[in-house]
C-alpha cells in the first residue's frame, strides 16, 4: 500500500470512529437471492481481521447502510460491531446520532462508501475515502481511494492505513 502525502497521514493519525457502508463497500455491492427470496452476502475474510484490529487500538467501527439485512446483522454481530445501522435511508441524520451516541466529533471521524447515499456522511467527516470501484460522484468528495474495490479487501487497506497513521505519530518525528 501506497501511503498517501504526510498532512493526510497527520489527520488519519487522529481518527477515532471509521463509519463504513455495507453494499459496495464491505461487499462487492451485489445482492444475491436464493429461490424462497432470502438474501446472501459475501464479506471478505481480510475486511473482517482489519476491523477486529482496528477496534483492538480503540478506534471505534460502525456501519451505516440504507438496506436492511440479517446477512448484514450477522457479520456486525460476528465482528462485534456495536453501532449497526442498518436500514437507514437519510444517513447524515445516523450519522448525528452515531456522533453523540460515541461522544466523537465528526473532524475525528473517516467514512467509507462506494455510492450516493454515502455522499452526506463523506461531506460531514474529517476522511472521506472512497473504494476503488465507487461511483464517479464519490471518487470527487474522496479525499483519498483504496487501490481494492469494495468486498475485495478494501476496507482491510483503509484500516491498514488508519493504524500506520497512529504508528507513525506514536513513533515522532524521523
Amino acid at each position: 500500500m501506497t501511503l498517501p502525502d504526510a498532512a493526510f497521514m497527520q489527520r488519519a493519525a487522529g481518527i477515532r470512529l471509521l463509519v463504513l457502508d455495507v453494499d459496495g463497500v464491505m461487499t462487492d455491492g451485489r445482492l444475491h437471492y436464493d429461490a424462497e427470496g432470502r438474501e446472501f452476502k459475501s464479506f471478505h475474510v481480510r475486511d473482517g481481521y482489519g476491523i477486529r484490529r482496528l477496534m483492538a487500538s480503540g478506534i471505534i467501527v460502525a456501519v451505516i447502510s440504507g438496506r436492511r439485512s440479517g446477512a448484514a446483522a450477522g457479520r456486525m454481530a460476528d465482528l462485534g460491531i456495536r453501532h449497526a445501522m442498518l436500514g437507514r435511508g437519510d444517513k447524515a441524520a445516523a450519522l448525528a446520532e452515531l456522533l453523540a451516541a460515541t461522544g466523537i466529533a465528526a473532524s475525528a471521524a473517516a467514512c467509507m462508501g462506494d455510492d450516493e447515499p454515502d455522499l452526506p456522511v463523506m461531506q460531514q467527516v474529517a476522511l472521506p475515502i472512497a473504494v476503488a470501484d465507487c461511483h464517479p460522484s464519490v471518487s470527487t468528495a474522496a479525499c483519498w481511494h483504496t487501490t481494492l474495490p469494495g468486498g475485495a479487501g478494501a476496507v482491510r487497506e483503509v484500516c491498514d492505513l488508519l493504524l500506520a497513521a497512529r504508528a507513525a505519530r506514536a513513533a515522532g518525528p524521523a
